[in-house]
């Protein structure tokens, strides 16, 4: 065993129980910090994150839209027009500071997963930070596409159907920005959270939690499960329920190809 490798085990025993979480609240303070200079940012140009991020779906000219029509698929924003009021004295302000919290979030959470990587790093082997290094990277790359997934895809769809139903044509649709920032901020970030599954799967199999035959068992089960979820994190139609269940089962069958693969590991290592 090399030498740093000792004395990195004997300085995690000497350690206490208050000295890891001081550690653990160093590390939590500059994730913080690394979302509140996003946030700073997000504020700053606040003109480019709402008329052109947040408000980009409302768009005919928004990319998905664009994209559609090539593929003879028209779902012009000028069918579907809405209203978006505030209502609040102080609602704009505090909506404001809202999205730019959410996107400093967005913006440093592969800073956040260094972060949390480097707190656990001391307890791993070399060669297990080897392997888990690239962790940060490929977390990073599943919540980049469920965050790109649910802005370009879910949300243009959902909006779609949530502003062109209507259960009477007297009856025009007044959102407040409380709403649709609420509603937004749900189909990008609970997206990319989501999409963190097979990575979810990765460590409960390591811990031993989940084993290839159990999820075999209880696919059906999981399925279902799946549905609830996707059912919760979008709007009440059927269109934006299939839109996240399917990747959602396909994340899922990826985590069953690499809950094997970490068996097959292990049964190697031991």
């Amino acid at each position: 065993m090399a030498l740093d490798q000792i004395d990195v085990e004997e300085n995690e025993k000497n350690m206490s129980f208050f000295d890891h979480i001081s550690e653990l609240r160093s590390h939590i303070v500059r994730s913080l910090i690394a979302v509140i200079i996003g946030a700073i940012l997000a504020f700053v140009f606040n003109d480019f994150v709402m008329n052109i991020l947040i408000f980009g779906p409302r768009s005919k000219d928004f990319f998905t839209y664009k994209l559609l029509r090539t593929i003879h698929i028209d779902m012009n924003p000028d069918l579907f027009k809405f209203t978006i009021i505030n209502t609040d004295v102080t609602g704009q302000f505090i909506m404001g500071l809202m999205i730019a919290f959410v996107v400093g979030l967005i913006a440093a959470f592969p800073y956040i997963i260094f972060e949390f990587w480097r707190f656990f790093k001391p307890a791993l082997k070399p060669s297990e930070q080897k392997k888990t290094s690239g962790i940060i990277l490929i977390s990073s790359g599943l919540f980049a596409t469920g965050v790109l997934f649910g802005y370009f895809l879910l949300a243009p769809v959902s909006l779609f159907f949530m502003a062109s139903y209507s259960i009477s044509d007297q009856i025009s649709n007044t959102w407040t920005i409380q709403s649709y920032i609420s509603f937004m901020s749900m189909l990008t970030v609970a997206t990319g959270l989501i999409f963190e599954l097979p990575l979810v799967m990765y460590f409960m199999a390591k811990l031993g939690l989940i084993t290839s035959a159990f999820l075999k068992k209880y696919r059906r089960y999981a399925i279902l499960a799946i549905i609830v979820i996707a059912a919760i994190v979008t709007p009440p139609d059927v269109g934006s329920q299939i839109l996240v269940s399917i990747p959602l089962l396909l994340l899922f069958e990826v985590g069953v190809i690499i809950t094997k693969r970490v068996e097959k590991n292990a049964k190697r290592e031991s």
